[in-house]
Order: C-alpha cells, then structure tokens, then sequence
C-alpha cells in the first residue's frame, strides 16, 4: 500500500507550486466566485485556481500563464464545498460506484463507507485491491473498519481474527471503527473488541458508535471505552445526552428513521447554540430514498427549520472534515484542499446546478456530465452468483412452534404458531407465510413462519440479505420454488411468483447482493417492487431493510441467523440451523 500512503508524490506537489510561479496554468480558474467560507462564516468574492484535482490558490491574485486554461466567471453562482457523507452503507442494492456517481450529482462527492460487505464476502487482498481501484472515481470514497457481524455467523472468530480486523485500520482509506452494533458484547467484557478500538485510538482513527436507546449511564461507559460519535439519537433528548457526555451526534434522516426536521425542531428548543458538534446522515438508505436528494436535503431540511445558514452548510462540510481529521484535504474551499466545489444559484437552495469533483465536472448547468468511467466489476470477481445446489418440496418443511411477528420494518418478536403448517399453500385469510433462509452454499437451512410481511404473496426470493444469504417467504411452496429457480436462473436478484407465473423480478448480478444499474433505474425497480408487496399485504414502508435486518442480531427481539433461529435479549440460539 506504499504507494497509496500519500494523497500527492512529491513531483506533483512541485508541480502544484509551479502553477503558482506561472510556470504551469491551472487547468481551471474560477473569478468572481462568492463562496462559503467557514473559518470567517461569510461569504467571500475571490478567484480560486484549480489544477488536476487540487485547489490550488483562493483570493485576490490573477494567474500569470492562462494557456489551455478553462476560466469561468462566477459571479451568477454561491459556490459551497463538496457535501460529506459520513455514514453511507452503500452494498443497498446499488453498489459504490453507481451510488457514488449518484451522490455527486447531488453535490456529496465524498462519502465514508461500511466495509461489511466487503469483509464478509471477501479476502482482505481482494478487498483492498478494489479499495484501490475505487480510487479513480471522481467521488471520494473513505471506509471503516467493523468488529462485529451484525449477526451471528458460524465462523465469526476466523472471519474476525485480530489479523483481518487490524489490516482494515492499518489501511490509510480507513477513518475510523466501528458502528460498534455489538457494543452489548464489549460491556459484557469482550477484550478482542476493546483492543481493537484502543488500536484505532493509537492510529488516530475514530470509533463509531451503535447506541439505540441507551442509558445516560451507558453512553457514559462507551464514551471511557472510546466512542466518539453516535447517529442513533431519535429525540433532542438523547441529543442532548450524547452532548453532554461529549460526543460528536450525527442527525439521522433516513428511510426507516426520517428524523431531522423532529431532532433539529427539538435542538432549537434546547437552545443549544453551537452546532459544531453536529452533521448529518442518511445511513444507507435504499434507492428510492435518495430520489429527491442526498446531503443537500438534508442541508435544506435544516435550513428550513431556522438553523442559521452557515451551521446548515458547515455540518454537511467542515464539520464532518474535522472530525475525521481530513480538514486538510476536504471540508472547505481553501488552497490545498481536494477541488471539490458545488455551485449553487440559491443560498437557501443547497442542491447544486454544477458540481465539481476532483476538479473534474460531473454536473454541469443542471446536466450530468459523461466521464466514461464504468467500473468493471469482473476484475474484483463479482458477477452472477452461481449456485450448484437446487432446493425440493423436502426442504420445505415446517413444524417450528413459534415464528417471528413483525412489529414494524425492521423489528421483529416471537409468536406462537397456531396454524396447520403441513399444507403446501396457507390460507389468505391471515397475514402469516413460510419463511426459509438457506445457506449461499447450501449447507444449512432454517425454517419458520413470519407473521406481518404479506397476506397474499404466492413466492417470494432474495439473495439480498445481510448475510448474503437466500431468503424464501410466501403463502404457496410451489411458487416459493418457482420464485427461487428464477431468482437462480437470474443469476441473483429479488423475484416475486404467483399463480405459476413470474410477476415480478429485480436482478442482482453482483454477486446476488448489488446491481451494476444506475440508482435512477434502481428507483424504478424497487418503486416496483414496493408497489408489488403492497398489493400483496406488505403494511410497512421499507422492504429493502426488512429484507436486510431479518437477521441483525443489534435489534431486537428475534432474529434467523446462520447459526439458528438467535434470542437477541438473551443472546442464545434457541433453534440450530439445519445442515442439509
């Protein structure tokens, strides 16, 4: 990784002095440019030079070579940074290239990335050569580093050995550890995960934490084992809790917790004055979430609620870049930054008609600028999954006395079973279906019964989970077949059957849990596939992360896991898997 360590070579750090000296021109010159600059928190009028991917002079001075220069007067436009994601989980159907290249026109054209899918579905080598190759996007793609599954998976000590957990941190696209989902595990005395987040404190790097719903008292004890931020605050009171025991908050609005116009409404309330201790996150939210926006509405959400315009801007900007110790490259419009600029026509509306990213325009003038750069996956070996098992009418099988109710998206508890699980095909009458997950590999099953998610889906198939692996519900087992062949077939993806038919399908064909589609397209598919379920009996909003969290043991009440059907309160397997 030698030749990752630093963001310039020493050559072109002199070639960037020599643009001063009017040796070299910059390859953009922006005059008249009014921008937001948050050490004075006004506005400013200066010229800024910009050559590759740096800035390279804000202010008064004029370049003396303009040869091959692009100068742009921009005195009909505000220019603001480059917005920052700070918490993108981006494996939620889109993967990081088509969701970077997304987020860019919408002005965040830097993001800070879960690294779970990519820890449990490969090899740190293979891993990190990707990192590598995501380098050359336009955006700016940052990562973390877990120390946990989210799950229980039956090999979690090898797959989270000190040794692939260390050469995360040690890698210079890592900020910080973390989300800490298995921070239950550190209280009850975990010195594996203790020392890693005393690693990440050695390196510099932050740790974020998991906390829903925690006590004063437990914030407080996360806070002496080093956590230095949260997102899970759902009211100014926990806001205000997570302040006091001197923690950065990150403001949530996402699809299942659309919360900022409530927390900043609340915030003000509190008359809490300062907000640098503040940005914002939309903590990997399906496609369809991002349809209006990315950071930019929730900058706008925030001015709408009375926050001064200034702090708006900066908790999607400096703030951000500060706490993650990158002020020196992000954050702001100032010589040696990274040129990523955002041009606004209106203060008060902060999505950008022009943006750009790495000095390079991927927006221009409202119109999406082509840089012809596709990202081929094949070379990090993902493709269609290939499954080389098949599944019968024996596999499924079910005479599980207690199945899982679904309380709302995301939260599912225990129920007795008190219907006749021996038919192939369950009434419509009720809102309960088979559910089956099946190992990737097909080593194992579990089979139970999920109350909640339909009342009138024939088969519905998934290889998108958080595990990766197969998911399998509905009210008829030859259409649960039928929907798990095509899905196969597929080559990975989401398939609804019924009726003997094929209704409706969503191909996944990296690896069975991302698509290689734009999220425009992705919008449509899943606007599809929600209006699908809805027909169907699904009563709640998000199916995406319903689909997700089936099997993410950091909530609660009861999860099927590759270990078995998991008791999160009690954290025990209440029934083993079935090897197959």
């Amino acid at each position: 990784m030698l030749e990752q360590r630093y963001r310039w070579k020493n050559k072109q750090l002199r070639e960037h002095v020599a643009v001063l000296d009017g040796k070299i021109p910059p390859n953009t010159l922006l005059t008249n440019a009014r921008y937001l600059n948050p050490t004075f928190r006004k506005w400013i009028e200066a010229n800024i030079w910009i050559y590759d991917d740096r800035i390279i002079y804000v202010g008064d001075m004029m370049p003396e070579n303009l040869s091959d220069c692009e100068v742009i007067d921009c005195s009909d436009y505000y220019l603001v940074p480059g917005y920052i994601e700070p918490h993108a989980h981006p494996f939620q159907l889109y993967n990081p290239h088509t969701f970077a290249a997304y987020a860019s026109q919408c002005g965040t054209s830097t993001m800070i990335n879960d690294n779970l899918m990519l820890f449990l579905q490969m090899e740190n080598k293979k891993a990190f050569s990707l990192l590598k190759d995501l380098r050359n996007l336009p955006a700016t793609l940052y990562w973390w580093c877990r120390f946990d599954a989210q799950t229980e998976i039956l090999n979690e000590e090898s797959v989270f050995s000190h040794s692939n957990v260390k050469a995360w941190l040690e890698h210079d696209a890592v900020l910080q550890g973390g989300e800490l989902t298995g921070w239950p595990k550190l209280l009850a005395g975990d010195d594996m995960m203790l020392h890693w987040i005393q690693e990440a404190k050695r390196m510099r790097k932050q740790i974020e934490g998991h906390f829903p719903g925690a006590s004063e008292k437990t914030l407080a004890k996360m806070r002496l084992f080093g956590a230095d931020c949260d997102h899970e605050a759902m009211t100014g009171k926990e806001v205000l809790a997570r302040l006091l025991q001197g923690y950065t908050v990150s403001l949530r609005h996402s699809s299942i917790r659309p919360d900022l116009p409530n927390l900043l409404k609340e915030i003000l309330e509190y008359d809490i004055k300062n907000f640098d201790k503040f940005f914002y996150t939309t903590d990997g939210s399906p496609p369809s979430f991002y349809e209006d926006g990315m950071i930019d509405k929730l900058i706008k959400i925030a001015i709408d609620a009375g926050v001064p315009l200034v702090d708006a801007y900066n908790m999607g900007t400096i703030n951000v870049a500060k706490y993650y110790n990158i002020e020196y490259l992000h954050g702001s419009i100032a010589t040696g930054r990274v040129a990523n600029i955002n041009f606004l026509k209106d203060i008060h509306n902060p999505s950008p008609v022009s943006v750009l990213a790495k000095g390079k325009w991927v927006k221009r003038e409202g119109r999406s600028v082509d840089l012809g750069r596709n990202f081929d996956w094949t070379q990090h070996e993902f493709g269609p999954l290939k499954l080389d098992w098949n599944i019968t009418m024996d596999d499924l099988q079910f005479s599980m006395p207690f199945g899982i109710e679904m309380l709302n998206d995301v939260i599912t508890k225990p129920y007795s079973v008190s219907i006749d699980l021996s038919v192939d095909t369950l009434s419509s009458d009720h809102d309960q279906s088979f559910l089956m997950m099946i190992d990737r590999n097909g080593k194992w099953r579990i089979n139970t019964v999920i109350k909640g998610f339909a009342n009138r889906l024939g088969g519905f198939a998934s290889s998108y989970s958080n595990t990766g692996d197969i998911v399998l519900i509905g009210k008829n087992k030859e259409d649960m077949l039928q929907a798990f062949y095509r899905m196969k077939e597929l080559g990975g993806g989401i398939v609804i059957a019924e009726h003997g038919e094929i209704v409706y399908e969503m191909p996944l064909l990296l690896n069975g849990l991302m698509s290689e589609k734009t999220l425009e397209e992705l919008i449509k598919e899943e606007n599809g596939l929600k209006i699908m379920l809805k027909d169907r009996g699904y009563k709640f909003n998000d199916p995406i992360y319903t689909l997700l969290f089936f099997s993410s043991t950091h909530l609660p009440y009861i999860r099927i896991t590759p270990q078995g059907m998991y008791d999160v309160m009690n954290k025990n397997v209440l029934f083993p898997s079935i090897m197959r």
